[in-house]
Order: C-alpha cells, then structure tokens, then sequence
C-alpha cells in the first residue's frame, strides 16, 4: 500500500521508512555511512540522525530539490564540503547536533536562503570564521552551545540580518565581542550559559537596540554586573542566574523601565537595601530563590507597583513584613517555601491572606515558635493568628545610668541589652546626631548584644548617646553620656617632644625654602611701604594749589684758581617743592 501512494518514480530506501502523507523519510538508527540512494525526490523531511556518516558532500542531497527539514544530528560528520547544500534552496531547519565538526568553512551555507533554524550544538567547533553565516539571510535561530568556541571573528555573524534568537553554551569564550555581537540588529533574545567570562563590559551589547531578552547562567566568574552593562538596552526579561555577584545590581537596573520579569537567583546575594529596584515600574515578576537572602530591608521592593509574582524561596529569611513593599495588594502569588520562617506579627499579613494568596503549591511553613514548628501557614486555624503572630515592644534591662569620664585614647564601652518579641535589633545615636550599627564603619560600633564600643575616644566623642532598640512592635530608648579629658601635659609634651624630633629628622632644614620664604616676606614687606607712600601723595594732591616754594641762597666756597675766581661773589638760588 505503502509503494502505491508514492510516486511511480519515487520508491523507499531499503532500510528507512516512508510515510506519503507528510512526505517524510525517516532513516534514524540505521547504521548508515551515506546518504541512501533511492529517497524520493519529494520529500519534505529527511531524518538521518543517530547513524555513522562522516562526511556530506555536494552530491549526496542534490536530488532533493523539496526538502524542507533535514535531520543530521548525532552522526560522526567532522567535514562539510562547500556547496554540500546548494541544491536544498526550500530547506527551513537543518540540524547539525552532536557531530565532531570544528572549522566551518565559508560558504558551506551557500543558497540556504529560506532556512531559518540552524543548529550546530554538541559539536567540536573552536572558532567562527567570517562570513561564515553570511548567506543565512532568513535565518531566525541559531544554536551553537556546546562546542569548544575560544574566538569568534568580528564578521562571524555579518549577514544574519532576520537573526531573533542566539545561544552560546558550555564554550571556551573569556570575553564577548562587542564587534560581532553588533552584527545582530534584530536579535530579540540572547542566551549566553556556563561561560568563563569574568565581567561584562559597558560596551558589550550597545548595538542590540531589539534586545528583549538577555539570559546569563552558570557564570561562576562573574562578580558585579557593572553599572553601564546594560546601557542602550530596553529588556523586557533578564536573567542572571548562578554567578557569583554579591549584591542587586540596583545602577545596572535603574534605567530598565521595560523591565517585566527579573530572575536574580542561586547568586551569594544576602541582603536587599532599600529602593534596590526603583525604576522598574513594570515588572511584574520577582525572581530570588536559592540567594541566601537573610535580611530585607524596609522599602526593600519600593517602585514595583504592579508585582504579581514574588519568589523568595530557598533562602534564610526570617520574615517578610509589609513594610518592605510598595504594596501588597497587587501580590498574586508568592513563594516563602525554605525559608526558617518566625510566625509573628511581621507575617500577619501573609497569614491573613493565606487562604487567597497562591503559594504555587509550595506552603511555606513556620519555624517558630515551638508550639506551631513545622505548621504551613494555610493550615493554621484563625483562633491561633492573634495567639501567636504578635509581637512585644522592645525592654532595655539594667536602666541604671551610665556616666563615663575617660582619658583621650581610652577605649569606652556602653552596655544596652533589650529582650523583645521578635529579637529587637539595637543602634546608638551620637551627640553628632550619627546612627551607629553593627555594620558601620570607624571607631564607633555596636558588637553583639547592643554594646557599644568607641575606640581611642577624643574629647570631640563627648555628650549624650542613646541607645534605640526597636522591632516590629515599636522601640525604647535609653541615655548615656560620656565626657572625654584631654590628654595630660607631661604625656602632651613628651609627645609633642617625641613628634617634633621625629618630624625633624624625617624633614631636615631645606635652604631654598627658607629663601623662597624670606624673599617673599621683603617683597611684602616694600609692598605695603609703596602703598602708604602713594596714600600720602594723592592725600597731598588733593590738598588744593597751594604754595609750596621756597628759595635758598647759596654762596660757593671760595676755591684758588681761575674757575673758582670766576665765580667769586655769585650767588645762586635753587627751588623746591615742598612735598
């Protein structure tokens, strides 16, 4: 029957199937070393994978002038001949997985005008040529995963004009190509998995203004998403998955106001400040499973108006409190699951809207208090919601006052030890009006259990501080005051003494300074006398027309001699002017 729907001229391999209807050839698992003889000319879909053919030469397809789908995968080809798919001008897909291929040369793509998959995974390649793909004009996915890749050419994708999709995988690049990558004008998404590239550069994907969707997974290299990484783009999803930055790339991110669904997850991420995602008015989901995250700050998620999903999963987070959102009316589905949750009243909320909010079939569940370990929180009954979600105000124990007086450069520690439901989180306020916590920097900070701990205090340290304790369920304060002596005299002046010999034999007498100095004094100095003078001299010209002229008479002293004879008896007057 089956001879007898195809074609009189066409006939089947011995060794493959034929179905007529669809015009497809399957000879998968044939232990073929050729392409076999007899296919008819037909065919629409050839699927020659899973045998042992090593090599494709211009012949073997050319009577299949209809093949639309050609099926090469997991064969031992490791040589394709130029022109081995000239005469295939109708094939849409052709795939080339899992073969030992590693040079393709240029113009082996040649007439492929119509195909738009392309498949190269799972092969042996270890540089993209130029103009290797520039044929491809309708080519719209390009799969090259999996293969030893340590350079691609700067034209390696010229040519890929209708390009929508690319996937770099499991290869050997330290760095992207910006030249190459701009090749890609319409690429709409870009999959760059298990790569060894350390940084991302600003100028790496400038020249993708259709660049929807970016994923970058498997990194273990990469420590910070720079600032202007993503500069020029307009995403709609990124994803950054299974790197090893340490912190939300809030400066990247500022500018992606397109941004949709964002998946930060598996990376050392511990904590989220606050407006680490402001700007991204648009996203609706919120990927962070698997980060470490221990502490959400209060308006950590500020700016996320129309979150829907939120996947805080797999993390070691205590609680999530309202505060931390812009709002959780627009929360649909939210993931808690793995977490060591504390059921109190910073989890009211969730627990209020237990029975309406999806959890996506993973029930988070407490952690504590004993009476309700290892409870989900759907389960929980309402009589037990103002039993245990509640919180007690914050106590600081050993009120007593603390007046310190110490010595410029003694250490002083202030003691404020608070007990509470949920544990309160302790910080100090200086006479500087500086908050002081565990994590700030300088000599001033809290260690463990609310102490505070100043170092070498000076006499600028003095004044009142206080201790703030504070949860979920309000704050107490409480005062110290320390007052800080200056140093005394003969210590002040052994110092000084030991400082200025020490200064004096680190700076000894430099000659040209004391001349540069001195000179610099004189013409001050002459300066100043030049302006008095000419004070006084308008102040004398403004004084009117007076008269100021006198005559003096003056008589030579007789001289022997004729000159001096000559002059005997003259007299002589001289003016001048009074000034």
């Amino acid at each position: 029957l089956l001879l007898l729907l195809l074609p009189a001229a066409g006939g089947c391999p011995a060794r493959c199937e034929c179905s007529a209807p669809t015009r497809a050839v399957a000879c998968a698992r044939r232990r073929l070393t050729a392409v076999p003889e007899g296919i008819p000319a037909e065919t629409r879909l050839l699927e020659l994978s899973r045998n042992r053919l090593r090599c494709l030469s211009p012949g073997d397809l050319a009577a299949l002038p209809w093949l639309e789908e050609l099926d090469l995968s997991d064969n031992v080809i490791a040589h394709l001949e130029p022109g081995a798919f000239a005469a295939l001008s109708r094939l849409r897909v052709l795939r080339l997985r899992g073969n030992q291929l590693k040079l393709i040369p240029p113009g082996v793509f040649g007439h492929l005008d119509n195909l738009t998959l392309l498949d190269l995974s799972e092969n042996r390649l270890v540089v993209l040529l130029d103009d290797t793909f520039q044929d491809l004009r309708s080519l719209r996915r390009l799969e090259v995963g999996r293969n030893d890749l340590v350079f691609i050419a700067r034209r390696a994708f010229a040519g890929l004009l209708a390009l929508e999709e690319l996937t770099l995988e499991r290869c050997n690049l330290t760095a992207l190509s910006a030249e190459s990558l701009g090749h890609l004008r319409g690429l709409g998404a870009l999959r760059l998995r298990h790569l060894p590239v350390a940084a991302l550069e600003d100028q790496n994907f400038q020249k993708l203004p259709g660049l929807l969707h970016l994923e970058i997974d498997h990194w273990p290299l990469l420590e910070e998403v720079a600032a202007g990484s993503l500069q020029g783009l307009n995403l709609t999803s990124l994803s950054v998955t299974h790197t090893n930055i340490t912190a939300v790339p809030a400066a990247a991110l500022r500018h992606q106001a397109h941004l949709a669904c964002l998946d930060l997850s598996h990376n050392p991420i511990s904590a989220v400040p606050r407006g680490s995602f402001r700007g991204l008015v648009r996203l609706r989901e919120l990927h962070l499973a698997g980060a470490l995250l221990a502490v959400l700050e209060p308006q950590a998620f500020a700016g996320l108006r129309q979150l829907r999903l939120l996947n805080l999963s797999s993390n070691l987070l205590s609680t999530l409190e309202e505060s931390a959102f812009q709002s959780v009316h627009t929360l649909e589905t939210l993931r808690l699951d793995g977490n060591p949750l504390a059921c109190d009243c910073r989890l009211l909320w969730v627990a209020q809207r237990r029975k309406t909010l999806n959890f996506d079939g993973r029930l988070p569940a407490c952690a504590s208090p004993d009476e309700v370990r290892g409870d989900a929180l759907r389960d929980l009954p309402d009589s037990v919601l103002f039993e245990y979600f509640v919180c007690r105000k914050p106590q600081i124990r050993e009120r007593r006052l603390q007046h310190v007086t110490a010595t410029a450069g003694d250490d002083v520690r202030f003691l404020c030890r608070a007990e509470g439901q949920p544990a309160p989180s302790v910080a100090w306020v200086t006479p500087q009006h500086r908050a002081v916590t565990a994590t700030s920097a300088g000599r001033a900070r809290v260690l463990p259990g609310g102490t505070l701990h100043i170092q070498a205090a000076r006499p600028r340290d003095s004044g009142t501080y206080t201790c703030v304790a504070s949860n979920a369920g309000g704050n107490d304060t409480y005062f110290a005051t320390l007052t800080v002596r200056p140093e005394p005299a003969t210590n002040r002046t052994a110092g000084d003494g030991r400082n200025a010999t020490q200064a004096a034999a680190r700076s000894p007498l430099d000659l040209t300074a004391v001349l540069v100095s001195t000179a610099m004094g004189c013409i001050t100095f002459l300066g100043v006398v030049l302006f008095c003078f000419l004070l006084l001299f308008l102040w004398s010209r403004g004084r009117g027309q007076h008269k100021n002229n006198f005559s003096v008479e003056y008589s030579f002293r007789k001289v022997d001699g004729p000159v001096a004879a000559a002059g005997q008896g003259g007299a002589r007057k001289f003016n001048m002017k009074m000034i």
